[in-house]
């Protein structure tokens, strides 16, 4: 509950405690509904709420629910998933990022990532299951099968990376199906997803260079790896993830922040235009394999049943 914020007129709330007279008087009791009909300036004063009788009684935020949110909150108190560890579930876990790219330096994390296949009475239950597992501290994420595989049809450039990435540390046998069949993902919609988020976040880049007089350097060494990853795929028909050798020096001058602003830039377009190339002549399919896809869903969510 963030009680910072301060709730509109016509909130409907439930009172989390009674709310009584100054004589001690019973006004409205505790899991009364009633709406907001005057908000203090700050978060420090007291909101006026009216009962459906008529009656008027003065609460502090914390005293408050949002009605709206009363459910969801039972549910996640309820919750049976709290009996879970669901990473115990995760079916393929590999490692992306700079140390599978080949640019990692001394303080580069392990990036682990992956998806995982919960039990299928978790997937029927009332509370479902998280799209992702996420642990800030050790940098894994782990989707949902569901998620992985639709994230993976639209070309999501991360996902993709957890198909082709070399360092695949662990794996179940439904895992290594669908590695073995991750070329049905790679279709002409790599074009437009890798070069439209590339595009839009060098207009932010640019934005930074303008405001600050540069630009996440980082960052800008990513996006144009991802450039150069996009247009083999199509070219070569397979997502390279370790970067060539002509490659790597350039790219590591980028993220120290020693390139030139206006080389990258033209490092980038020159790439766009390789990009352009590359669609036109591809033999890349217009759409990836979505029939197989699903049935392998099916499949590994039916290997999931509990006997």
């Amino acid at each position: 509950m963030n009680t910072h914020l301060i709730l509109p007129l016509g909130t409907r709330v439930t009172l989390r405690q009674a709310a009584t007279t100054g004589a001690g008087a019973l006004v409205a009791p505790a899991g009364a509904v009633g709406h907001v009909v005057r908000a203090p300036d700050d978060a420090a004063h007291a909101y006026r709420v009216r009962m459906p009788d008529g009656a008027e009684v003065s609460m502090r935020r914390d005293q408050l629910t949002i009605r709206k949110q009363e459910h969801a909150t039972a549910l996640l108190q309820a919750d049976a998933l709290a009996e879970y560890d669901l990473t115990r579930h995760v079916a393929l876990r590999a490692v992306v990022g700079s140390r599978a790219y080949g640019l990692q330096s001394a303080e580069s994390d392990v990036d682990r990532r992956g998806f995982y296949l919960p039990p299928a009475r978790l997937h029927w239950a009332l509370y479902g299951v998280p799209e992702q597992l996420e642990s800030a501290d050790s940098d894994e994420v782990y989707w949902e099968v569901g998620k992985f595989l639709v994230l993976a049809l639209k070309a999501n450039p991360n996902v993709l990376e957890v198909l082709y990435t070399p360092l695949v540390l662990d794996s179940t046998p439904v895992a290594r199906e669908l590695l073995d069949n991750r070329h049905r993902f790679l279709s002409r919609r790599v074009y437009q997803t890798f070069n439209g988020y590339v595009l839009s976040q060098f207009k932010r880049l640019e934005t930074d260079f303008r405001m600050e007089g540069a630009p996440r350097w980082k960052h800008a060494m990513h996006l144009i790896r991802l450039l150069l990853s996009g247009v083999a795929a199509l070219r070569e028909g397979t997502l390279p993830i370790a970067v060539r050798d002509e490659h790597r020096a350039p790219l590591l001058d980028i993220r120290a922040g020693s390139a030139q602003w206006d080389e990258v830039n033209q490092w980038r377009l020159a790439l766009h235009r390789e990009f352009d190339a590359a669609y036109a002549s591809t033999t890349l399919p217009e759409a990836p394999d979505y029939a197989w896809a699903n049935d392998y869903l099916v499949r590994a969510r039916r290997a999931a049943v509990e006997l």
